[in-house]
């Protein structure tokens, strides 16, 4: 009875370890949303830059209160493909863009489970606005003509919600999203650093600031 009394301590503090523990390099962000956590493990090595501008968002509070809202599904296989979220359109969180570190020059390939960042037509236009993959999508890699997509990071834990997001009802849309964007967009509730201290950039977050008062 006595064995059974002291392994159950030693059972309780296992089960309460975090299994996801950091890794040199790479620093987490737990990524809470109404269909659950996702943790994300940024390479701050491989893609400083890139790392360094997702950081800046989570740190300033910037995700907080936005959505996921596309869920691009593959023709031949739904279940894979990827979920798209961030600040969407909303000027008020943009920070300043930041060079294109392409997976030519990072080596990160958009494998099951990594994150980039989403940009417009021109390579510099990544910002706050990001996706997850699931299952390989290496037509985001860049190539000979194509400057690709930004990977910086994979997920560590939370695929599940990543699926469950990938699987909501979308529609609508319009050009490359088009039937792509989910019809009631998953809260993003925040994003916050599980490693280091934050470093707020300081810069003023005018969609905090109540309209007429209220």
């Amino acid at each position: 009875m006595k064995r059974i009394l002291l392994a159950l301590p030693l059972l309780l503090a296992s089960a309460a370890t975090p299994t996801n523990t950091p890794k040199p390099g790479f620093v987490r962000v737990q990524i809470n949303t109404t269909e659950g956590p996702i943790v994300v493990a940024l390479d701050m090595r491989r893609a400083p830059a890139t790392s360094a501008n997702f950081l800046a968002y989570v740190d300033d509070g910037r995700f907080d209160g936005t959505t996921f809202y596309r869920a691009a599904r593959g023709k031949a296989d739904p279940k894979k493909g990827f979920v798209q979220g961030g600040i969407r359109t909303d000027a008020r969180r943009i920070l300043p863009p930041f060079p294109l570190e392409t997976t030519a020059k990072t080596g990160i390939r958009h494998t099951d489970g990594v994150i980039s960042m989403a940009r417009g037509q021109t390579p510099a236009s990544a910002g706050g606005n990001f996706f997850i993959t699931v299952g390989p999508a290496p037509a985001m890699d860049a190539r000979p003509g194509y400057a690709g997509y930004a990977a910086f990071g994979h997920v560590v834990a939370g695929m599940e919600t990543v699926k469950r997001i990938l699987a909501k009802p979308s529609g609508g849309g319009m050009d490359a999203f088009k039937g792509q964007m989910i019809l009631k967009p998953v809260g993003l509730v925040s994003a916050k650093r599980l490693d280091g201290r934050p470093k707020p950039t300081g810069q003023p977050k005018p969609w905090l600031i109540n309209i007429g008062g209220r």
